[in-house]
């Protein structure tokens, strides 16, 4: 009997959609004793119906979408309780999550590795409810991706978000955070604040301290009291996103698994590119949550 496997799917992700690689994917699926079921998603009740209907003949769930899109379906997973593997193809125009699996970019590549992988437990971060796999953020330039439109990051790519977010520069004011957690406290001004399960945001290495199976999460503020000392934490920040080496001054770094933060007026938040919750915000690590299958690395 063919094991199955359910193909969640959103064809307006990314440069090149994944839908003109649907018989290569069948092709290698097949050749493993796997039998492809397909769902589109339509972000409706309809994606819940589909998902209500997996059972444990299912091998596993083969995503194909960006951030948001991943985002998307694993709370609906969660939600529904689903425990099956999850495995990522990078569709999107970011690919955070997928990078943090260690996911070859090239689809079929990254099918090879799905079908030669392994399966291990990552976290999931959770803000008032709502899971994130890689990142929550608030501040400038961090809803960049809500505020893009798709027909830009689909022929322009990743630069899309910064040729938008120069726009955000003028009209940006410090946010006064308040944050406390089991790793550590901050009060003051901030201009960005997030909150890392991943290593990357827009494809930037901004938490390359972080792991996203150790049960913890990592915060990471950019202060800024002036325009100026913002400047300078920027400039000594970038050398190190290539070095890997501890954070500069002005860039406030915890390590928690569970934070409280409140802000002085209602900054929009992000999710993995979708809106997120408004503040106050309890954000807790789910250690082990979400079964991935991961590249093995030996081969």
């Amino acid at each position: 009997m063919l094991r199955k496997v359910l193909f969640i799917y959103n064809p307006s992700s990314g440069e090149s959609p994944v839908t003109g690689r649907f018989d290569r994917i069948i092709e290698l699926y097949q050749a493993h004793g796997l039998h492809m079921l397909f769902h589109r998603l339509a972000f409706d009740a309809g994606d819940e119906a589909v998902l209500a209907a997996v059972d444990g003949s299912f091998d596993h769930l083969l995503l194909a979408g960006g951030d948001g899109s991943i985002n998307y379906a694993v709370n609906l997973i969660k939600g529904m309780g689903l425990n099956l593997p999850v495995a990522v193809l990078p569709a999107g125009t970011a690919n955070d999550f997928a990078t943090l699996l260690g996911m070859p970019t090239d689809i079929e590549e990254a099918c090879r590795a799905i079908l030669a992988g392994r399966i291990h437990a990552m976290d999931l971060g959770r803000a008032n409810g709502r899971y994130f796999a890689n990142v929550f953020s608030c501040g400038l330039f961090t809803d960049v991706s809500q505020k893009t439109p798709t027909a830009w990051k689909n022929n322009l790519g990743k630069i899309a978000y910064y040729i938008n977010g120069i726009g955000d520069l003028p009209r940006f004011r410090k946010m006064e955070l308040s944050i406390t957690s089991d790793g550590g406290d901050f009060r003051g001004n901030a201009i960005i604040f997030f909150v890392f399960n991943g290593r990357t945001a827009g494809t930037l290495p901004l938490a390359y301290l972080s792991e996203g199976d150790d049960g913890l999460l990592d915060i990471l503020v950019l202060k800024g009291d002036t325009p100026l000392d913002t400047l300078h934490t920027a400039i000594r920040y970038l050398p190190r996103l290539l070095h890997r080496r501890r954070y500069p001054e002005g860039i406030v770094h915890i390590r928690c698994s569970r934070l409280h933060a409140e802000c002085d007026r209602d900054e929009h938040t992000d999710v993995d590119g979708q809106p997120g919750p408004s503040f106050p915000i309890d954000i807790t690590c789910e250690h082990g949550a979400l079964p991935v299958i991961l590249p093995d690395r030996k081969r």
